[in-house]
């Protein structure tokens, strides 16, 4: 045991030591210090103002601030994408700039932006306005040349009202022309012309017709392109019409029905000359919009680039500004208002980092009292920190996402490094299958620098996070593929010839029972020459599934040797005598047993029972055993497996709770205080949260938690060895499916002398392969090895009930979408 001790702690095995520390800032350099730890991010803040709301605390204007300028960044990021323009890469040196001077500086580019939006919007308006007229004026021409012969040469014109709105100011000129020649008989014919969405035409004809009594004339025609339309900036499909009617009140109905559908009205003279001079005029105001507004976006591009150089440098700054007062305001008052007193947990190796950061932020702002960093004690558990890389990080996420370690637990990620992608590949054992999947790990790999600085899909940033998963995933498949000697579901004589012959002329390719042994075994891995005999299906059905049970007595017997570790680290003897022992007693006196005799006969190639020794194991523990002994003294010793078995069962349950009972009374009634060897302290010195954590000591709920934990751990080292089975299960479903495409789809297709025949069978049998075997099977295989890790292995030590290890860092701000 003292060997054990003494041997170096891994940085995986269990969570760094972490330590609760008090910081007491004084308030002129509680910026520069509170700055200094996030670059740092070694040090989690606990939130002394817990009980006040966002709006009650001291820097709530600060952030207030911050908050605003992120609006105004994202707004800037906003419009730099609509005009589709690229953000140009952070410069490698910028000069710093105070926070006041960024918020001046965003407000005025702000300003300026609304603007020239303001600006572009009104002449885009306009232009679209001119753009509809000149349709209009072309599509009405046609009707009114058509009825001249029925009307005298008049002018017709809309009501000044109609047009007394501000969008029309840029053609008032042509309007006031037109006003200034009315010259109109009250009782003639007259005419409105305008344009209106295509899918409101048939409504609008309708509600026109119904008004007038059918007292009216609609003539409609489409123009030649989509027009944008001046209210809601999209293109759409509109028709222009000329209504003819007469009377003033058929008019004013008109326009009321016009205004409702939302169609744009433009005055129209009947006189073809005036009709030619406004056309020109309204392309000359086109011509000139069009060079206004380019000029508008070119000057508008222009700014939206200058933002866009410092916009990342901004948006970074503004991010982490607002990181620190949302910490600040996390930190308390003292009495004198003149300092900040904060409290988190930090690593203790990170405790010489954080107090020279410390010491650099009270000289850098000229501060005349030093920050003051002591050691608390606390009674809360402390959060958990694993140090990961790369590599490891993965793992450590597949632990996490079932619970986070309780502190100074043994952390499971350390075995499920190389126990997760070995249980993957019995599942998934094909050589050919592995080399596909390691090429798809090589190449994420291989661009992790180019990938890891990009924005990925959901699906993408899964599978990359997962690379080198994958990649341990990959090469265990292909190691198991060789043992299956399956290549795409084909043998391969690798390692020398097979170790069986034919046993006469008749037989050939193994396709019969005419074989036999004439030489040592295969080397390594399944002999080629059982693919395709008729003994195949049974001999692999045997030897995958006793692997399987060996495979996970083996991983069971693991996590209770884990929690043998735990008991000890954490000095609770009681785990060790009244559930580790009695746990590998029990687990092992039926199952270990088990896999004993599956190893046994393998060695002696004995043709015993294994199913009827071990049901009569329990059925008929005396009788003797006949032709299915396996080894001398094998009956004895079923016996005494099985009293053991029996034995633990009241181990586990009984003595437990009763010796916790007995412990709280002498601990509480001033017996002792020296049995648990937890604490000097009397109970009146204790805190009042650990004295009444302590004094609430229920017998009953303490009783039924063991048996549930009893009960649940005999009846699952049965379900969970059963459990273990999937991997035989798996193995044998993706051997025959890759079995099927290769016999029935690809070979089928080979035997047709027809090349787009064979062309057709090599894509389905490519197409199947990769979406089928490589995609579906790889994440069954995936999920179900998740499954054997998160419940048959992790419940025998695992509590996964601690909490992460969240530091105030600036580094875990890049990915937040503030």
């Amino acid at each position: 045991m003292e060997y054990i001790d003494n041997m170096p702690l891994m940085d995986l095995m269990r969570s760094e030591k972490m330590t609760f520390v008090q910081l007491i800032i004084p308030a002129e350099s509680a910026h520069r210090a509170i700055t200094y730890l996030g670059q740092l991010g070694l040090l989690q803040f606990r939130d002394l103002n817990a009980e006040k709301s966002p709006f009650q605390r001291t820097f709530v204007n600060q952030v207030k601030r911050c908050v605003e300028m992120a609006r105004k960044l994202r707004y800037f990021k906003d419009q730099i994408h609509k005009a589709g323009l690229l953000l140009p890469p952070l410069p490698a040196s910028q000069p710093d700039a105070e926070l006041e001077e960024i918020e001046i500086q965003l407000a005025e580019h702000e300003h300026e932006l609304i603007e020239m939006n303001a600006n572009s919007e009104k002449l885009r308006q306009s232009y679209n306005e001119l753009l509809e007229f000149k349709m209009v004026l072309q599509k009405a021409s046609g009707f009114l040349v058509s009825s001249s012969s029925h009307t005298t040469d008049r002018e017709i014109e809309l009501d000044e009202n109609v047009y007394s709105s501000d969008n029309h100011g840029d053609t008032a000129s042509l309007l006031e022309q037109e006003m200034r020649s009315e010259m109109s008989n009250q009782s003639g014919v007259r005419f409105i012309s305008g344009i209106i969405c295509k899918s409101k035409v048939l409504q609008f004809e309708r509600m026109l017709f119904r008004a007038t009594r059918g007292n009216m004339l609609f003539n409609q025609a489409v123009p030649d392109d989509e027009i944008l339309d001046p209210s809601s900036n999209e293109m759409v499909e509109k028709i222009v019409f000329v209504v003819f009617f007469s009377g003033e009140q058929a008019r004013t109905k008109i326009l009321k029905i016009c205004e409702a559908f939302s169609a744009n009205c433009y005055p129209v003279p009947e006189d073809t000359t005036k009709r030619r001079q406004i056309t020109q005029e309204v392309l000359s105001r086109l011509s000139e919009l069009e060079t206004t507004l380019d000029a508008g976006l070119r000057h508008r591009d222009k700014a939206l680039t200058s933002i866009g150089y410092h916009l990342t440098k901004w948006i970074n700054m503004v991010k982490t500004q607002k990181a620190v007062y949302d910490t600040l305001n996390m930190l308390n008052f003292d009495v004198t208002k003149k300092c900040l007193v904060g409290e988190g947990w930090c690593p203790i190796f990170a405790k010489t980092k954080i107090q020279e950061a410390l010491q650099r932020a009270t000289f850098d702002s000229s501060s005349q009292v030093g920050i003051i960093f002591h050691v608390l004690d606390a009674v809360e558990s402390p959060p958990t920190y694993f140090r990961t890389n790369s590599f490891t990080n993965a793992f450590q996420e597949i632990v996490d996402a079932y619970g986070v370690a309780k502190y100074q637990e043994a952390n499971p990620a350390v075995y499920t490094i190389v126990t997760f992608p070995f249980l993957f590949a019995v599942m998934f054992g094909d050589w050919g299958h592995g080399i596909c999947l390691l090429l798809g790990a090589l190449v994420l790999i291989a661009r992790e620098s180019k990938l890891s600085s990009q924005k990925l899909g959901s699906f993408m940033e899964m599978l990359f996070g997962g690379r080198y998963v994958l990649l341990l995933m990959s090469i265990f498949s292909i190691y198991c593929g060789l043992i299956y000697n399956e290549f795409f579901s084909v043998p391969f004589h690798i390692f020398g010839d097979s170790a069986y012959k034919c046993r006469d002329a008749t037989c050939s390719d193994a396709q019969t029972v005419g074989l036999i042994k004439y030489k040592d075994p295969y080397p390594f891995g399944v002999d080629p020459s059982w693919r395709g005999s008729r003994s195949e299906l049974p001999f692999l059905n045997s030897l995958k599934m006793k692997m399987s049970i060996l495979l996970g007595v083996a991983q069971m017997n693991l996590g209770i040797i884990l929690s043998y570790f735990n008991a000890r680290f954490f000095s609770s003897s009681l785990d060790i005598k009244y559930q580790f022992i009695p746990q590998v007693i029990f687990l092992n006196s039926l199952f270990g047993y088990l896999s004993l005799l599956v190893v046994v006969k393998w060695c002696t190639g004995s043709q015993a029972d294994l199913y009827h020794v071990m049901i009569y194991m329990f059925l008929s523990p005396f009788e003797a055993l006949g032709e299915n002994r396996l080894f001398w003294g094998q009956s004895v010793l079923q016996v005494v497996l099985l009293l053991l078995a029996l034995i633990a069962v009241p181990w586990m349950l009984f003595p437990k709770p009763f010796i916790l009972k007995r412990l709280h009374m002498e601990r509480f009634q001033g017996q002792t205080y020296g049995i648990l060897g937890t604490s000097e302290m009397g109970i009146d010195d204790q805190p009042d949260s650990a004295r009444e954590r302590a004094e609430e000591f229920n017998f009953s709920e303490v009783f039924v938690h063991q048996m549930i934990h009893s009960i649940e751990f005999v009846l699952g080292a049965v379900s969970n060895t059963a459990s273990y089975l999937r991997l035989w299960a798996l193995s044998l479903a993706h051997s025959e499916l890759s079995t099927v495409f290769y016999e029935k789809v690809l070979l089928l297709a080979w035997g047709y002398e027809n090349i787009i025949i064979r062309l057709v069978g090599l894509a389905v049998f490519a197409f199947a392969t990769a979406f089928i075997l490589l995609m579906m099977e790889t994440l069954s295989a995936f999920l179900h090895a998740l499954r054997l890790h998160w419940v048959e292995f992790q419940n025998k030590f695992y509590h996964g009930d601690g909490y992460k290890f969240m530091p105030f860092s600036f580094a875990l701000l890049a990915d937040d979408d503030d």
